[in-house]
């Protein structure tokens, strides 16, 4: 199996109290003096250089204090909810009276602040609208509010188009010659700092923020943007609050309803856990469902409300297993390197889901379409993999060729876009194009990155408490992988198609479990190349290292 070991050479510039192997992992990421590792709430970077942040705490403090109707509108996706739950929350306890909010319906609105939301907005009597998660793209929707009379707020965290809004106020980190060093903000961190600054404006320095720290943590992870260091602070305090029962009634009825325990979560649990079930909402039905979970504050009502998602989310499941099993035939040119997928009876609320898959399976940038809501329009989800800015290819795209697509958006690793399915094959040419230009050989190999080998004496418990303890891992500051042999001591089936084994190493044995591993279960006695994580592994009380099986090649 291709590997591709990262290099811990900086591991000596790290403080010895740190475990050994955190020390190595950590150097492997480009942590290089303790301050990078240090995650508490003083380490969050001040505000200084986010531009348009004095303009609109400004105009919010003056709303605030004049008892104006503010609306919030969010966005259809985890993040667009904690946001808008986040501003909501915060707005109430710094003295906000007249709230409201506004979330978009996938399926006859659209993405963004729409000059449909803008219509439902002004039938709330709105005076103030504040958007969060969305906005940079939207010129007619901002146009249109103002036109009604409404002061608009934009806060956002999308690369900007050609053409920035005519708003009031923007705040957004990846607006050219913006100088805040985080480029990585969720569109909830974006609103975080906004409450820190309109706190500060309305002379509230003394109410607490820190409990609204759940939601950045759950919209930062579930919106797989980048961990860079002020996101890691954001989501270890979020977890800090979580674990210490300390989290918002929705989020622990999310947890309780997929069977966690708060005390145990950590990103993973955020990112695949639940936030899908609090994105099935939006994929499948409105995301005010979601919402109205996160703004819930008794246990026993959220837990109902969680119970809803929940079912959604099993729904959303069943659809993309069938969509997924169909994906194989759904090419639109074969053998490409960009690949576009459609079929006349995709969801288009899951179509990311699909591409994700696809893009992980193929190791190939993918976009999968299905058909919308509007006659003869198709609505895309783009997944990317390293060496491929998907927002920019898209872009080339349309500089190439500015007929093809009717608006698009998005990251480097994510974007939407929306086209008339008569232009599909010619934009599945032209994106192919353009893959084929900006990726190399290289980037279209599929390799194991790995921190290396773990020794027989580090393949224990204390070892895989020391790492769990080290996050959050996530988007672009990866969970520890590591890759050795073993020898299989025995192995079973459990469940549909898992394989549990026992594995021995220079005579250390030690658990392991590959989940959906049955096709390639390795006998007992056969040597094994692993590529594995090392995790902790607590069943009924009892807590044991064990290692979760990410690549496994069978040795001769």
């Amino acid at each position: 199996m291709p590997l591709l070991r990262r290099n811990a050479d900086g591991a000596g510039a790290l403080p010895g109290s740190l475990h050994p192997v955190v020390r190595r992992v950590y150097a492997g990421r480009g942590v290089a003096e303790s301050a990078q590792a240090d995650y508490g709430l003083s380490r969050l970077l001040p505000p200084d250089g986010l531009g348009g942040l004095d303009a609109a705490a400004d105009l919010l403090a003056e709303a605030v204090s004049a008892g104006r109707r503010i609306c919030i509108a969010g966005d259809y996706d985890a993040d667009g909810a904690t946001s808008t739950a986040l501003l909501l929350r915060g707005l109430r306890a710094l003295g906000a009276k007249h709230l409201d909010h506004v979330i978009p319906d996938r399926f006859t609105m659209g993405y963004g602040l729409s000059p449909a939301l803008v219509d439902a907005a002004h039938a709330r009597e709105a005076e103030v609208l504040v958007t969060v998660d969305c906005g940079i793209a939207n010129v007619t929707g901002v146009a249109h509010a103002q036109a009604l009379g409404m002061q608009v707020i934009v806060t956002d965290h999308h690369l900007p188009g050609p053409e920035l809004p005519a708003a009031d106020a923007i705040v957004n980190p990846n607006l050219p010659g913006d100088g805040f060093p985080s480029k990585a903000l969720a569109g909830v961190g974006v609103a975080f700092y906004l409450l820190a600054a309109l706190r500060a404006r309305l002379g509230r320095d003394r109410l607490a923020l820190a409990g609204l720290l759940d939601l950045v943590a759950l919209g930062t992870v579930a919106d797989v943007v980048p961990l860079d260091h002020n996101n890691r602070v954001f989501v270890a305090q979020g977890l800090a609050r979580i674990r210490a029962g300390r989290a918002s009634a929705g989020i622990n009825a999310l947890l309780q309803i997929a069977g966690r325990e708060a005390e145990n979560a950590d990103a993973a649990t955020l990112g695949f856990v639940v936030g899908p079930r609090l994105n099935a909402a939006g994929r499948l039905e409105n995301m005010g469902q979601g919402v109205a979970c996160l703004l819930c504050d008794e246990p026993e009502a959220a837990l109902a409300m969680a119970g809803e998602l929940d079912a959604l989310n099993r729904s959303r499941r069943d659809i993309e297993a069938d969509m997924v099993a169909g994906s194989e035939t759904a090419r639109v040119i074969e053998d490409a390197v960009g690949i576009c997928l459609y079929e006349d009876g995709w969801h288009e609320g899951v179509v990311g889901l699909v591409a994700s898959r696809a893009k992980q399976s193929a190791h190939r940038p993918v976009i999968a379409f299905a058909p919308s809501s509007e006659e003869g329009v198709l609505k895309g989800s783009a997944r990317s993999i390293p060496g491929l800015h998907i927002r920019d290819a898209i872009a080339a795209v349309d500089r190439a060729q500015p007929e093809l697509i009717d608006k698009f958006g998005g990251h480097a690793m994510a974007a939407g876009l929306s086209l008339q399915r008569s232009r599909l094959e010619v934009f599945a040419e032209v994106f192919d194009k353009v893959c084929r230009e900006q990726l190399s050989e290289a980037d279209l190999e599929a390799r194991f990155e790995t921190d290396g080998a773990l020794g027989a004496e580090e393949l224990n418990l204390d070892t895989a408490l020391a790492l769990e303890a080290a996050g959050p891992w996530g988007q672009a500051f990866p969970e520890p992988v590591f890759d050795g042999l073993f020898v299989v001591r025995d192995a079973r089936i459990v469940g549909s198609d898992h394989v549990r084994y026992r594995f021995d190493a220079a005579g250390v044995t030690v658990a392991g479990i590959d989940f959906g591993g049955a096709e390639r279960m390795a006998a007992p006695g056969a040597r094994v190349a692993l590529v594995y994580q090392l995790s902790v592994n607590r069943f009924r009380g009892e807590t044991a290292a064990q290692l979760l099986v990410r690549e496994l090649v069978a040795i001769a």
